[in-house]
């Protein structure tokens, strides 16, 4: 049996994958594994999707059954059910979401009580128990855990992001792709409680067009608002805003990387940037690399998953870090991947350089990337195909200095994803469909 959680909770397809039948044991064992023997309170938030209210009902039912209270918070961003977990005093944190999978899925992640996602070790310990045929004495009368509901949690979380600026937005005219996703609720109203004009997009919400041909996923819908109004930039949410993707004022885009790149070179300059470290992983581009090496910045990479890198910070003391997906934590203000707040970050440093997106985008130069995903029958066969192996050692024999390949398992899907970097896009895209060819064949 292939591991139950991935890189970023529990995911599928609502209703058959992820059952309420599941999603009820998970909640049971928020309250042993994250509260003390079962007496505690867990926090628990969901974005847009239609399923999110079946999850809810099942997963608040476990963990009351379980022993401990639930403090609901309703649609919110990720980011969000991580800040409120530690200022409420919370035993953990539930998000019920599939981030920027389509409306169908759906997935269940946890935070302890300080904010930060769960280690493999504690998830390994809830997936024991929820294979095994061990349980738990279920408590009678007053040990029964309540369902509360947290009518301020979303106007709590704007304050806190915007708090994490200093000074304002003022001048500043921002378009806004929500998705029609969690951020919704939270975006438009900090942009605008900070001073700045805001142009904005698919703000309401019907359960089933989250991340529906817009959002982070789809960044060609932000370019054209940006293209068709007069706006300083553009950014795009993905559809529980732990991420955030941006455009300049001219459309082009901007990643991950390119926005780490920004705020990394500002922080240093600052003298804000601890140990003069970033972390990031191993699929950043090589041009972030040598743009924080020429500003002698040190890159510390890990695996795949905003919480490796977190993991990664905690260890380094580094302060900032993130994936090139758009995942940034600025661990000052946030425990997890933060859409809001490195959209905030991002427009305070061009408020405060008077600089335009375009220009402070200079700041690193990207390298041609080509990536690819493959559906395969089991995506755990990977490690063990010996023509993969052979197929990607040639390939970086090829390249040398001169670019890189990765292939990787989806921690969320049934992919297997193929990436190269070359001087330029044709040796990459020549590279990436001989790998992809052999991926099809051995595990398609």
């Amino acid at each position: 049996m292939s591991r139950l959680f991935g890189t970023d909770g529990v995911r599928g397809i609502a209703n058959d994958d992820l059952t309420p039948e599941l999603a009820f044991k998970l909640g049971e064992a928020a309250g042993h594994f994250l509260g003390e023997k079962g007496r505690g309170s867990i926090v628990v938030g969901m974005d847009t999707r239609r399923s999110g209210d079946m999850l809810e009902a099942a997963l608040v039912a476990g963990i009351c059954s379980g022993g401990a209270d639930a403090l609901r918070l309703g649609i919110v961003p990720t980011p969000a059910v991580a800040y409120l977990t530690r200022v409420l005093g919370a035993d953990g944190g539930v998000v019920i979401s599939a981030s920027h999978n389509p409306a169908e899925y759906n997935g269940i992640k946890f935070f302890d009580r300080d904010g930060f996602k769960l280690p493999d070790e504690i998830e390994d310990g809830i997936e024991e128990f929820l294979v095994s045929e061990r349980t738990w004495e279920r408590p009678t009368g007053a040990g029964i855990g309540r369902s509360t509901f947290v009518p301020d949690a979303v106007s709590r979380y704007i304050s806190h992001a915007v708090e994490s600026v200093r000074g304002d937005l003022v001048g500043l005219t921002i378009a806004v792709d929500c998705g029609h996703g969690a951020s919704a609720l939270t975006t438009v109203k900090a942009l605008k409680d900070l001073g700045a004009r805001v142009h904005a997009i698919n703000c309401d919400y019907n359960g089933m067009d989250i991340n529906d041909g817009c959002g982070s996923t789809h960044l060609d819908v932000i370019s054209e608002l940006v293209r068709a109004h007069e706006v300083d930039f553009g950014i795009a949410h993905d559809g529980d805003a732990d991420r955030v993707l941006a455009v300049d004022e001219t459309g082009a885009e901007l990643d991950g990387d390119v926005i780490m790149a920004i705020c990394a070179a500002r922080m240093k300059e600052r003298g804000e940037l601890v140990g003069d470290t970033v972390v990031a992983t191993v699929m950043s581009n090589l041009g972030f690399e040598v743009a924080m090496r020429d500003r002698g910045i040190n890159v510390i990479k890990t695996k795949v998953g905003d919480r490796y890198v977190l993991d990664q910070m905690r260890t380094s003391g580094a302060v900032l870090g993130g994936e090139q997906s758009g995942h940034v934590i600025f661990l000052e203000h946030t425990t997890t991947g933060d859409g809001l707040i490195t959209a905030l970050q991002l427009a305070a440093i061009m408020r405060e350089s008077d600089l335009p997106l375009s220009e402070l985008r200079q700041v690193m130069h990207r390298y041609p990337q080509v990536l690819e995903g493959v559906r395969v029958v089991d995506k755990g066969m990977l490690s063990g195909s010996s023509a993969i192996h052979e197929v990607v050692k040639a390939a970086e024999a090829e390249l040398g200095d001169n670019g890189r390949v990765l292939v990787r398992a989806s921690g969320t899907e049934p992919l297997i994803r193929v990436m190269a970097e070359a001087a330029d896009t044709e040796t990459a895209r020549a590279i990436v469909d001989r790998i992809v060819e052999v991926v099809r064949r051995e595990l398609g």
